[in-house]
C-alpha cells in the first residue's frame, strides 16, 4: 500500500462513507476485530464516543499506519462495504504512485526548461514549508474536507500563477500537499490546448498520463477526490456563459475542449471534482457570474528580501549588486516592478549591461521606459559595439510594426506570416529568439510571443515615433490621438496598461537622445503637440470628464520627466478622478498635483498605503512627504471648488496633514465629500476646519461611523458663525436617535443649513426630535432625507405634525420605511391641508398598495404645490395607478414629475396613463421602467405622445427589455419628437 496516501485524514475519508448506524456497527466490529487479532485494544469509552474524525485519529495513534488501514479494510468485508473494499483496493494498486512519480519529473523539468531568465537557479528549487502550508489551505475545508472547491489565482503577467501551479503539482506529487484530499491532481494548460480537436475529458486526461493505458475509469471512480488545474484560463477564450443545454456532463464524450473545460467550471461535469483556476490580471467577470467560487487568490510576486536575494545573485559582483539594488530600492516604479520575478530580470539585465559600458545609472536608468530603453538598444547592439547594425535596426523596426499591430488587435501570438509582413524573414527568427524578446509559444514551432506584455507596449509606443500610422499596413492600428484618448479612458483596453507610459516617456530628452542615437534620424517631434491637444479636448469636454482616469494621465506625464511640461498639460485638465491603491500610484499623483493649479473638482481613493503600524519608518516618511503634496493642491490651486474622498484609509498624521490643508485661509473649497473613509478617530480635526472654512458649504460624511462625541463635536462647529454648511450628509453613519437630540438643536438655531440627509441609520423614535424642531416657525432647512431610518409606527405622526405646520421644507423623503396604506393615511391628512408647503415627496419602497393610491389621489388634487411624487417599488398596480390617473388629469393637479418604476403594473393601465398624457398640461417626466408592459401597451403610450397636448419630455422605459418590433416603435417616436427622451432608468 503507498503509505503516503493513507493517514489519519484518509481513513475520516473512508469513515464519511458509513452511515449513522453502520459507523456504530463499524465500532463495534472494531472491538472484536482489535481482540481477534490480539491487536493492543484502544479503550473503549474513547472509540464508543469518538466522531468520524476523532476514530481515524485514534486508528493512526494506537496501530501503525499499515496496520490501522488492514484493520478497517477487515471491518469493510465484514460489513459487506464491497464498494470500500474496492476503492482502498484500488488505491493499492499504485496507479496514484505511478501518476505521481511520474508529475514529479516532470515539472521538476518543466520549472527550469520554461524559465528564459533562469531565475530558478538562484532560489531553492523545492516547495518551502510555509508555501505548502498555504498551498494546502487553498483547499482546507472546514466541515469534512469533501466539498468540492474552485480556487481562483489572478494576477499580473509573469507574476508567479504558473510557477505557483508548478510547485502545487511538484509539492503534491512529493506528498506534502493534499496527501488525502486528492489521489489525482491533472494540469491542464489552455495555450497549448486550445488548438485541440474535439476531445473528452477522458482524452486531456491521457494526455497527461505518463503512458497510453490510462485507467480512466478507476480515475473517475471518486470524482470528490480529483482537481483540475486549468492554467491561462482566457487563452483558451471559452464563454463560459454558453446555455446549460450547450455543455456536456459525459467525461467520455469528446466536445471541442472549450465546452469540456467550461462544463467543468460550471460542475455539469463531475460536480464533486475541485478545480484551480489561474487567470490575468483579473478574474473575469463571467467567470464570477457563472461560476461557484471558492476564494480568489492574488500571488505576491517577490517581497523585498526575494528582490535583494535575486540581486545579490544575478550580479555575483556583492558592491554592483548592492548599488543596482540601492538605486532600485530609491525608485518607487522600479522597485514595484521588481516584484514581478520576469521583469525584475529585465531591469537587472538593463542595468549591467549599462555598468558594463561604464554609464551613470542614476542617469541612462532613472524611469520604467528608460530600464526598457536600454535593455532593448543594448540587445540590438553587438557585443563591443558603438552601435546596431542596419539588420538589427530593420529587426527592431518589424518588432514595432508588429508590436503595434497587436496591441490594436488583441493578438499576443504571431505566426510567420505576421513576421513576414512586417520584413521579419525567416533568417532573422534565430537573432530575435537568440536576444529572448521573441520566444517560441507553445508547442507550435512557427508561433511566437513577446516575452512579457510590456515588452510588446514599448515597442509599440516606439512605433509611432518611428512612422505614422497611415504607414502601417493593418488598418486596425489608429492615430496617436486615438491612442492617448483610450488610454486616459477608465474603460480601456484590458491589456493597455504602459502602453500610454511608455509613449511619452519616449519624449524625454534623454530617451530621445538614445533613440536617435539607434536609428540615426531625427524622430517625429509631433507627438507632444498631439498629447497636449489631447488633454486639452479632454478638458473641454465636459461630458468625458467622469470617463477619464486622471491616474493613467498622471503616469504618462510622470515618464515624461519634464516638469514644464507637466505644468502646462495638468492645468489643461478641470477635473481629477483617481484611485491610488500602493505607494507608486502615490508618488504619481503626488509628481502631478504639485504642478496644478487649474482643477476644479477631485475625486480620489486612497488604499494600502498608511498603515496604523507604519511610524516612523522612512516609507511612511516618503509616504507623507507625496501625500503633503498631494493635499497642497488645496492651498495652491485657486480654483479648486470640490473634493471628494471615498474608500480609503489614513492614518493619524496623513489625516492630520490633510486637516492642515483644509484648514489653510488659502483653501477655496466649496464641498467635500468624506465617503466610506476611516481617519483613525481623529474627526475633530476634521470638524475644526468648519471654524476656518467660510466657503465651505457642503459636507458629506457618507459610511463614516460616528461616536457621540463625533456628532457634538460636529454640532458645536455647525452652530460656530464662521461656519456656513447649507448642505450636510451623513448617511450610513451609524447615527442612533439620542443623536438627533442635538441635530433637533442644530435644526432650531442654525440658519444657514437648508439640507440634511441622514438615510440608512437606525433613528426610529429620534425622528420625533428632528420634527419637533421643524414644526418651529424659524427653521430654515429646505431638503430632509429620512430613507431607511427604521422608522416605525408612531413616527408618522410626527411627521404628519411637521409637514402640516413648516413652511420651509420643499422635498422630503422617506423612502424604504415600512409606511403601509395606514402610515400613508396619517401623512395624506396633513398633505392635503392648504398650508402644506411641500413640493416633493419621495415614497419609494414604502409597502403601499392600491388602497393607499385613493389617500394619494385625493392629495394631488388638494395639494397644488406638490409637483413631484415618487412612489416606485411600491406594488400598486394597475388599480393604483388608475386611480391616480383620475387625480392627474384634473385641472386642480400640477405634479410634474411621477415616478411609478417598478409598481406591478401591465399593459392594461397603458389605456389611464395614454389620457393622462393627453390632458395634463404639467406632467413633463414619467417613469415606467421595470413593469410587465407589452407591445400593445407601448403602442397606446406611443399614440398619447403624439397628441399635439402631449406635455411630456422624459419617459422611462428600458428598451432592451422590449422585443425588436417595440424597441423600433420607441426608436421612431424619439426621432419623430426631439424634445422627448426615452431613457433606461431615472
Amino acid at each position: 500500500m503507498a503509505a503516503s496516501f493513507f493517514s489519519d485524514f484518509g481513513l475520516m475519508w473512508y469513515l464519511e462513507e458509513l452511515k449513522k448506524e453502520e459507523f456504530r456497527k463499524f465500532k463495534e466490529h472494531l472491538k472484536q476485530l482489535t481482540s481477534h487479532l490480539e491487536l493492543k485494544p484502544i479503550p473503549w469509552a474513547e472509540v464508543k464516543k469518538a466522531s468520524r474524525e476523532e476514530l481515524a485519529n485514534l486508528l493512526i495513534k494506537h496501530y501503525e499506519e499499515q496496520q490501522a488501514w488492514n484493520v478497517t479494510l477487515r471491518i469493510f468485508q465484514k460489513m459487506d462495504r464491497k464498494d470500500l473494499c474496492v476503492k482502498v483496493t484500488r488505491e493499492r494498486t499504485g496507479y496514484t504512485k505511478t501518476y505521481q512519480d511520474h508529475a514529479k519529473k516532470k515539472f521538476s523539468h518543466l520549472w527550469s526548461s520554461k524559465s528564459v531568465t533562469d531565475i530558478h537557479r538562484y532560489f531553492h528549487q523545492e516547495v518551502k514549508q510555509e508555501e505548502c502550508d498555504h498551498l494546502d489551505r487553498l483547499f482546507a475545508s472546514k466541515e469534512t474536507g469533501k466539498q468540492p472547491r474552485t480556487v481562483v489565482i489572478q494576477g499580473a503577467q509573469g507574476i508567479g500563477k504558473t510557477t505557483l501551479l508548478m510547485k502545487l503539482m511538484w509539492a503534491w506529487s512529493d506528498s506534502r500537499i493534499y496527501r488525502d484530499r486528492f489521489l489525482y491532481a491533472f494540469y491542464f494548460c489552455c495555450r497549448e490546448m486550445r488548438e485541440l480537436p474535439v476531445v473528452s475529458l477522458a482524452d486531456l486526461i491521457c494526455r497527461e498520463w505518463p503512458d497510453p493505458a490510462a485507467p480512466v475509469t478507476e480515475i473517475m471512480s471518486q470524482p470528490e477526490r480529483l482537481l483540475f488545474i486549468i492554467d491561462s484560463f482566457e487563452q483558451l477564450e471559452a464563454d463560459v456563459n454558453q446555455p446549460d443545454s450547450d455543455l456536456c456532463g459525459d467525461w467520455k464524450e469528446r466536445r471541442p475542449v472549450q465546452v469540456v473545460l467550461s462544463s467543468l467550471l460550471r460542475k455539469k461535469m463531475l460536480p464533486e471534482a475541485s478545480l484551480l483556476v489561474a487567470v490575468k490580471p483579473t478574474c473575469p467577470k463571467e467567470l464570477r457570474d457563472r461560476v461557484a467560487i471558492s476564494e480568489i487568490y492574488e500571488p505576491r510576486g517577490f517581497d523585498e528580501s526575494d528582490r535583494l536575494v535575486y540581486f545579490c545573485c544575478f550580479f555575483q559582483d556583492p558592491k554592483r549588486a548592492m548599488e543596482a539594488f540601492s538605486l532600485v530600492r530609491e525608485n518607487q516604479q522600479l522597485f514595484a516592478l521588481c516584484q514581478i520575478p520576469l521583469l525584475c530580470w529585465l531591469l537587472c539585465t538593463a542595468l549591467k549591461q549599462e555598468m558594463q559600458k561604464g554609464k551613470d545609472l542614476a542617469v541612462t536608468c532613472q524611469s520604467t521606459t528608460s530600464v526598457y530603453a536600454s535593455f532593448i538598444f543594448n540587445l540590438f547592439t553587438p557585443e563591443g559595439a558603438t552601435g546596431p547594425t542596419e539588420q538589427s535596426q530593420c529587426q527592431l523596426k518589424g518588432l514595432c510594426a508588429l508590436a503595434a499591430e497587436g496591441m490594436w488587435t488583441d493578438t499576443f501570438e504571431f505566426g510567420d506570416e505576421d513576421l513576414r509582413r512586417h520584413g521579419i524573414a525567416d533568417a532573422d527568427i534565430p537573432a530575435l529568439l537568440g536576444t529572448k524578446v521573441l520566444l517560441k509559444f507553445g508547442e507550435r514551432a512557427s508561433s511566437y510571443t513577446f516575452i512579457h506584455m510590456c515588452i510588446q507596449e514599448f515597442c509599440a509606443a516606439m512605433f509611432y515615433l518611428l512612422k505614422s500610422h497611415l504607414d502601417h499596413p493593418h488598418p486596425a492600428v489608429r492615430s496617436v490621438e486615438e491612442l492617448l484618448v483610450n488610454n486616459f479612458k477608465k474603460a480601456r483596453r484590458p491589456h493597455w496598461i504602459f502602453l500610454g507610459c511608455f509613449l511619452i516617456g519616449l519624449l524625454n530628452k534623454k530617451e530621445q537622445e538614445k533613440l536617435n542615437g539607434f536609428f540615426g534620424f531625427q524622430l517625429s517631434q509631433e507627438i507632444k503637440q498631439q498629447l497636449e491637444q489631447c488633454l486639452k479636448s479632454l478638458g473641454e469636454q465636459g461630458d468625458l470628464q467622469g470617463q477619464v482616469d486622471a491616474l493613467a494621465i498622471f503616469y504618462c506625464l510622470f515618464e515624461m520627466q519634464e516638469p514644464a511640461f507637466v505644468r502646462q498639460a495638468v492645468n489643461l485638465l478641470q477635473e481629477g478622478s483617481f484611485h491610488i491603491v500602493d505607494n507608486s500610484d502615490l508618488v504619481v499623483s503626488a509628481y502631478c498635483l504639485k504642478y496644478c493649479s487649474s482643477l476644479r473638482k477631485l475625486s480620489f481613493s486612497i488604499q494600502n498605503v498608511f498603515k496604523k503600524e507604519d511610524t516612523h519608518s522612512s516609507v511612511s516618511d516618503y509616504s507623507l512627504i507625496c501625500w503633503h503634496h498631494i493635499c497642497s493642491v488645496f492651498t495652491t490651486n485657486g480654483y479648486l471648488r470640490e473634493v471628494q474622498v471615498q474608500d480609503s484609509t489614513l492614518s493619524e498624521p496623513a489625516f492630520v496633514t490633510w486637516c492642515n490643508q483644509l484648514r489653510h485661509p488659502s483653501c477655496r473649497l466649496q464641498k467635500l465629500g468624506i465617503n466610506n473613509v476611516s481617519f483613525s478617530g481623529q474627526s475633530s480635526h476634521l470638524f475644526e476646519v468648519l471654524f476656518h472654512q467660510p466657503d465651505l458649504k457642503y459636507l458629506s460624511l457618507t459610511l463614516t461611523k460616528l461616536s457621540r462625541d463625533d456628532v457634538k463635536s460636529l454640532c458645536d462647529a455647525l452652530n460656530s458663525p464662521a461656519g456656513n454648511i447649507e448642505e450636510l450628509a451623513l448617511v450610513s453613519c451609524e447615527l442612533s436617535p439620542v443623536d438627533c437630540e442635538v441635530f433637533a438643536f442644530i435644526l432650531t438655531k442654525n440658519k444657514k443649513l437648508k439640507y440634511l440627509n441622514v438615510s440608512c441609520n437606525r433613528i426610529d423614535e429620534g425622528v420625533r426630535h428632528l420634527c419637533e424642531a421643524l414644526c418651529r416657525p424659524d427653521t430654515v432647512l429646505t431638503y430632509l432625507m429620512l430613507a431607511y431610518c427604521h422608522l416605525s409606527e408612531q413616527c408618522w405622526e410626527y411627521v404628519s405634525e411637521m409637514l402640516l405646520r413648516n413652511s420651509s421644507l420643499r422635498h422630503v423623503d422617506l423612502g424604504a420605511n415600512i409606511l403601509k396604506d395606514e402610515g400613508l393615511k396619517t401623512l395624506c391628512k396633513a398633505l392635503k391641508h392648504p398650508d402644506c408647503r411641500l413640493d416633493s415627496l419621495c415614497l419609494v419602497k414604502c409597502f403601499i398598495t392600491a388602497a393607499g393610491c385613493e389617500d394619494l389621489a385625493l392629495v394631488l388634487i388638494s395639494n397644488q404645490n406638490l409637483k413631484n411624487l415618487e412612489i416606485g417599488c411600491n406594488e400598486i398596480g394597475d388599480v393604483g395607478v388608475k386611480l391616480l390617473c383620475a387625480a392627474l388629469k384634473h385641472p386642480d393637479c400640477h405634479v410634474e414629475v411621477l415616478g411609478l418604476e417598478d409598481c406591478a403594473l401591465t399593459s392594461a393601465c397603458c389605456k389611464d396613463l395614454a389620457s393622462v398624457l393627453t390632458s395634463s398640461k404639467t406632467l413633463q417626466q414619467l417613469n415606467l421602467t421595470l413593469n410587465a408592459l407589452d407591445h400593445g401597451g407601448v403602442v397606446v403610450l406611443c399614440e398619447a405622445l403624439r397628441h399635439p397636448e402631449c406635455a411630456l419630455r422624459v419617459l422611462g422605459l428600458k428598451k432592451a427589455d422590449f422585443g425588436e418590433e417595440t424597441q423600433v416603435l420607441l426608436m421612431a417616436e424619439e426621432e419623430r419628437n426631439p424634445k422627448l427622451t426615452i431613457v433606461d432608468h431615472l
